[in-house]
This record gives C-alpha cells, structure tokens and sequence, in this order.
C-alpha cells in the first residue's frame, strides 16, 4: 500500500474511533458463560467479535453471580469447559484441590473464574466492552447496528450477526424473534410431564453470598445485620432435609454448609427451599420493578446468612469480598430460566428420553449429564412436577436449537434456546451453556467463513469445526478426547451408523459407546443403509464383523474402494487391533474405517437430522 493509502486508512480508523462507531463481525450481548465461550470460539476461527457486558467480569452465572459450583459434565470435559476445567485444576494444584463441597467435583472461587475466562479471552479479533449497556438494538441491511454506553459515551457498533447471550433472553422480543416462556402446555410439547394448561411461571432464582471461615477472629466485620423483615421460621428446615427431596437426608448444618464448601475455606450460599431461593416473576415487571424486587431477593438472602450467624451460631463464617461490589453481592443474580427462543428445532424431555427414535442427535453441538432439576419451592402457586424424577440418559442439544425460525442473521447462546421449559432444568447448567456458546461462536464464525446467513450454514460444517476444537458432539461417556479416534466415534456415533446406549444414573447420566464392543455384520450394514440404501440386499448376519466383510461392503459402494491397502494404512488411521482379515474388528475400529473410507459425515443432514438426498 502506498503511504498515501496508508494515511488515509488511518484516518478513518481515527474517524471511526473519534465519532464512537465500529464494525465487525459478530457482536455479542452479554459476556456471560454462552458469550464468552461465543467470543473465544469465533475470535478463534478468525472473526472480528465484540463482546458487550454489563459488569467488569466474564463468566456470568460461573462467576459474575457467584454460582461457582459446576454442576455436571465432569466427565465430558468438551471443549471450552474442558480447557477452563484444566485451568482450574492448574491454579488449584489439581482435581482433588477442586473437590472441596459436595455438590460438585469442581468447585472454585468467582474471582479465580473471571481471572481464568479473561485471560482466555484475550487473544486477537476479540474485542470486550465492560460496564457497558446497550441502549438500542435496529436492523440495518442483513446485519445489526447496536448502541451502547460505556463510561457516560455512547457508541455504535455495526455488525453482521447478532447473538442474545443475555441471562434471561433479553433481545428476544427487541428483535421481534417468536419465544416461549414459562411452563409450556402439553399440548405443546407432548410431554407426559407437562402440566395441562401453560402458565408464565418462572423457576425460583437467587441471590448468592459467598462466606469465609475467619476462624475465631474477633470484630463485626463479615457479620450482616437483620433484615427489617427477617423472619426466622423461613429458614428454620435448613439444617432438616426430608429423605426423598432433591438430597435426600442432610445430618446437619456444617453438611448443608459444606454443600457449597470453595477452596480457601469459602462457602457459596446457594441452598434451596429453606435457603435463598428467592420466586421473582420477572416476565411481568418493568426494569425498575424488577430492580426493587432484586434487592428484596437480596435481603432475603441477607436474612438466611443472618439466620446462618446467628441462630444457628456460625459466627466464625463472615461474608467475603469476593466481589467488586459496595454490598459483598455477586453483581447479578442467578437466573435459572429465561425466555426461550422458537427455533428451527424444539427439544422435549421425548428427545433425551428416546434419541434414536427421532434425528435431532445427529445434529447435536452441546452435551450434558445433568438431571432435570427445577426450583419451585418458593411460588406456592407452581404445580407440583417431581422434575427430579423425570429420568434421562446424557444427551446432546442440536443445532437448531440456537437458532430461530424466522429471524435471520440472529443467535441465542445462553438458556434463551429453543427447548422446553422442562428441558431447560437441565440445558441451563454450566458446562452446557458453555457448550451451547461454544456452538453460537462456531456457527456465526461458519457463517462468516462462508458469506452466508446461519440458516444457509452446513450443520456438518460447525459440528467439525466443533470437534477440531476438542469439544463433543455426542455425550459419550467412554469416548475420551484424548484418544486419537475420538473425532471418528463422535462423527459415526452422530450418523447413527453406531448407536449408543443411554443410562439414567443418579446425577451424572451416562450415554457408553462401548469402543470395545465387536460389532456384528448385521450392526454395520444396517447403520450404513440409510446412508447407502445400495445395501439392502446385501446378505449380512449375527456374526463378527471382520475386515474380509468390510471389503466386501465398501466395494458394493464404490469400486474404488477394492484398491486401497488397508496395511499400510492402518496404523496411520489411529486403529489399534492387529492388523487381520479375520479378527473381529470392535467399534473403535470401525468407528475409524467407516469414517476414514467412506466418509458419511460429509453426507448434508437437515435441521431435523433427516438426511438430504441430492
């Protein structure tokens, strides 16, 4: 470039800057767990990403409302929640460091999450805007244009795609994308759970406080005064768990303390029923509305570490200035639910129950193993659902899910997808919305990639560029990502070519893909016969498949298959059997060949995951 176009290049970024104006790619509201892990996922693939958050941290629900207590996914350490997993562990001094309360394996203070998120945040093309508010959200052409404040100034950003990563689904009705909210009918989603009619309630939300064991320290310091409309009896079965609730038996008070027990002998005050659970019918309120019933919330929490102080004679647990906060609160609460978009798929409780009798598996892009857990005990007015005891295996949330049916150019990355309001007790835990972000950052970026709208986007497309980045597209708990075919048994388990069993199990569900298991001749050929429906007269039994059968078969697809030397490469494939024409090859194996060979990944699935015939 001549010096004169280098001038005039810098004179308009100058320009820009000065007249607060920007333009990039992909613009995120709320830097939370979806959008962060949105941000770093795009910024990765190279796009220009801008982050805009309302508090000085990243994180969210982990850390921003102090809910740093991960629940689920610890055997699934799929992408973005596996690298802040490994993080963790790294800072701590290992996975023993982190299993400090017992209602996780992985547990750590807030302001070590925000520190690890931001320094994973700060690579190039990622651009964050803290204490920042969006005051105007308008079409401009295909994109967006956005303004916001940030330190009295207004500014304008300019951008191709738009992803809502609020906690609650905030742009939803701004950008007049269709939602759900609240209880969905069962008319609706078909869902024997389902209460009869819908109803806008809300799960309980709360107001975490994080407290300190200062041991027999003297002072007031750490020691909150009685709310003016404390009450005492509302905390009085905290200590007293009935057997056949959410935990069964509690033994007594430090066991419900060591619930949320943090490294450095802190505690997260996030307890339900007789704790700070907190029912704030938010739909219905105005900012100003929902701001006051916000700080009833937090002296309802004030009130239960009172009652923690006090009656119960915890007087050695202080709060902790974990947070940049005037009043010690996390900055924002912890909303369970928000507004759901109507998206281009919807995933019910018939879904995770039963995945192989519908297609959304082979389109998924996040995993969880969490249960299906809501909290209600606070709206007396709920129906009584044990949503606890609605049972599933681990399960994958599919593309479509982000995003919606009619509004282009436009993504949800946070609990704001299109799943019902069941669902969502188990999609809004950590590590899925992790995931769920993860998966928003590698489809905008696919879409920027590929100069197309994220409905035109190849589902394959994403779901590879998911798995180049060690993140899983199918919730198989004996799949490691550290084995060199992992790639190839999530590809294959995602066509269905080999199916998974799926196992409802306490609070960790588990979906085994068995790599060990031998497969049959009869497995393989019927996997493959939605693919290649050639087969179908194909002769094929009980018997052990061996690799004189898949010769056989391949050939049947495409000749060309009869010359490839399978010896030579079968050590570079990654398989590990012994190389023979007769051994019984087991679904590892056969995961690697059929992906390696015929490469039914690359065949176009629908939304639906039904797939398109050419």
């Amino acid at each position: 470039m001549s010096k004169k176009g280098i001038i005039k290049v810098l004179f308009l970024l100058w320009f820009s800057m000065a007249i607060g104006q920007n333009e990039v790619d992909i613009l995120i509201i709320g830097g939370g767990a979806g959008g962060t892990a949105a941000g770093i996922q795009a910024a990765r693939m190279g796009a220009r990403v801008q982050i805009i958050e309302g508090t000085p941290w990243l994180g969210g629900m982990l850390t921003s409302a102090g809910v740093s207590a991960i629940d689920g996914n610890h055997e699934m350490p799929s992408g973005i929640w596996g690298e802040f997993q490994k993080r963790l562990r790294d800072h701590y001094g290992g996975a023993k460091a982190l299993a400090t309360g017992w209602v996780s394996h992985t547990l750590f203070e807030p302001s070590v999450g925000n520190n690890i998120l931001q320094e994973m945040a700060d690579i190039p093309n990622l651009d964050i805007a803290f204490k920042a508010t969006y005051t105007e959200v308008v079409k401009a052409g295909e994109g967006w244009s956005i303004t916001y404040n940030q330190n009295g100034k207004s500014f304008t950003t300019k951008t191709n795609i738009l992803i809502d990563a609020t906690e609650i689904g905030e742009l939803l009705p701004l950008v007049g994308a269709d939602f759900r909210l609240g209880m969905d009918a069962k008319s609706d989603t078909g869902e024997k759970e389902a209460p009869e009619t819908a109803n806008g309630i809300v799960q309980d939300l709360t107001y975490v406080l994080l407290l300190e064991d200062v041991g027999t320290k003297k002072g007031r310091k750490g020691l909150v005064r009685k709310p003016s409309n404390y009450n005492p009896e509302a905390y009085a079965c905290a200590c007293k768990r009935e057997d056949g609730e959410m935990f069964g038996g509690v033994s007594g008070c430090e066991q419900m303390l060591n619930y949320g027990k943090l490294p450095n002998n802190k505690y997260m005050m996030n307890w339900p029923n007789c704790g700070n659970d907190f029912y704030l019918n938010w739909p219905e309120l105005t900012a100003t509305e929902r701001g006051q019933k916000l700080q009833e919330a937090k002296a309802f929490t004030q009130g239960f570490v009172y009652y923690i102080q006090n009656e119960l004679g915890f007087r050695n647990l202080r709060v902790a200035q974990e947070f940049p906060t005037e009043d010690d609160f996390p900055m924002i609460p912890y909303d369970r639910e928000a507004r759901r978009i109507r998206g281009k798929t919807f995933l019910t409780v018939d879904h995770l129950e039963r995945p192989y009798e519908f297609n959304y598996y082979r389109t998924g892009i996040a995993v969880g193993d969490y249960p299906i857990d809501h909290h209600h005990d606070k709206n007396p007015d709920a129906p009584e659902i044990e949503f606890i005891n609605i049972k599933v295996p681990s399960y994958n949330v599919p593309l479509g899910s982000l995003v919606p049916e009619t509004v282009e150019n436009f993504i949800v990355a946070e609990k704001n997808i299109s799943v019902s309001n069941i669902v969502n007790g188990a999609t809004r835990l950590q590590p899925v919305v992790l995931g769920i972000g993860q998966a928003a950052g590698a489809l905008a970026a696919t879409a920027i990639q590929r100069n197309k709208k994220p409905s035109e986007v190849s589902i394959r497309q994403v779901q590879n560029a998911l798995l180049e980045s060690q993140a899983y597209v199918m919730p198989f708990y004996d799949v490691k990502k550290e084995d060199s075919g992992f790639a190839s048994m999530q590809r294959i388990g995602a066509t269905g070519i080999l199916k998974a069993t799926g196992i409802p199990y306490k609070w960790a569900n588990q979906t085994w893909f068995y790599p060990e298991r031998v497969v049959s001749e009869y497995e393989w050929k019927m996997g493959l016969l939605p693919f290649y429906p050639e087969l179908k007269n194909t002769p094929a039994s009980g018997a052990a498949l061996t690799l004189s059968f898949v010769k056989s078969v391949l050939e049947k697809i495409d000749s060309n298959h009869a010359t490839i030397d399978f010896k030579t490469n079968w050590g570079p494939w990654g398989v590990q059997q012994e190389f023979s024409e007769t051994t019984p090859l087991n679904r590892r194996t056969v995961s690697i060949l059929t992906d390696r060979i015929l490469h039914p990944f690359a065949i176009e699935i629908d939304w639906n995951g039904d797939i398109m015939r050419n």
